[in-house]
């Protein structure tokens, strides 16, 4: 099988990196030209310019012999710009499996209340509108090409090199405390094991989401990462009074527990870090180092 990702982050580089030898060629994009060529000779994958200002030639015929397609670019003003420029080229490949990483923020806020993936999705910000937006673009793509897309809504985020204990360790973090205000975790690891395992049982139209265990406070997760490797522990801060970027205070906004049953279930996924304790246990090494 071909790989081809649109937008090499942190998630879709650590699963075909991890995946790499399914795959007979690894091809994917970063929106600008000289970073294609550092991570080209660093990742041993081929990268291609693909954003505002650049659209590599090669992309069109590269997608014409992929088999495995992963999205995981953000959206742009206007919608997805894959889509945009790509649409025909992709419903007329034979591409066999999309998956679409977006994000649980599509769901909105639920006042602490459970949800899964039958909870109707309200978002509140521009940005998670836009997303779901984009995942109806990519469902609507696959159920008129026949395609099996997939849509994967990621809980928070972490694993080597970008995680709490990194953070302690470089100063850069505060323990900011919201009564009542949890979030999910996803480790990094846990969401290749969900793609590789949807990419044995596609199924069109799926939505799932790729989220950990247990919903928690983020001045708990601090603590125990302070406590994990005897980091200083920052403060706690009121979150009224907090310092705190638009969009990282929107996050507070909303709050709610997310279940992952879909993916056990349905892709027999076990996740390797169900909470961030085993999550941040396996991360002491790396973050120190």
């Amino acid at each position: 099988m071909n790989l081809f990702v649109f937008g090499l982050g942190f998630s879709a580089r650590h699963f075909a990196a991890r995946e790499r030898a399914r795959f007979q060629n690894v091809r994917a994009t970063v929106t600008e030209p000289e970073r294609a060529k550092g991570l080209a000779a660093e990742t041993g994958f081929a990268l291609r310019a693909f954003g505002p200002d650049a659209d590599d030639p090669r992309i069109a015929g590269e997608l014409a012999d992929t088999d495995v397609l992963l999205i995981s670019a953000p959206p742009g003003r206007d919608g997805d710009t894959v889509l945009a420029r790509y649409r025909d080229a992709i419903a007329g490949s034979r591409i066999r499996w999309i998956g679409y990483l977006s994000t649980i923020g599509v769901y909105g806020d639920h006042g602490g209340a459970w949800i899964d993936e039958t909870t109707p999705a309200t978002p509140k910000s521009a940005r998670s509108r836009g997303r779901l937006e984009v995942e109806n673009a990519w469902l609507a793509l696959g159920a008129e090409t026949g395609k099996a897309v997939q849509v994967f809504r990621l809980s928070g985020i972490y694993g080597p090199g970008r995680n709490p204990i990194v953070k302690l360790r470089d100063g850069r973090t505060q323990r900011i405390v919201k009564p009542g205000q949890v979030f999910n975790r996803i480790h990094v690891d846990d969401i290749a094991t969900t793609l590789a395992a949807s990419i044995e049982r596609p199924r069109g139209g799926a939505v799932y989401n790729v989220t950990d265990d247990e919903p928690a406070p983020p001045q708990i997760v601090t603590e125990h990462a302070a406590a994990l490797t005897g980091l200083p522990l920052p403060p706690e801060i009121d979150f009224e009074t907090a310092e705190l970027s638009p969009m990282a205070r929107s996050f507070y906004g909303e709050n709610k527990r997310v279940r992952n049953r879909l993916i056990r279930e349905e892709l027999g996924v076990r996740l390797a870090y169900p909470t961030y304790r085993e999550g941040l246990a396996a991360l002491v090494a790396d973050a120190r180092g």
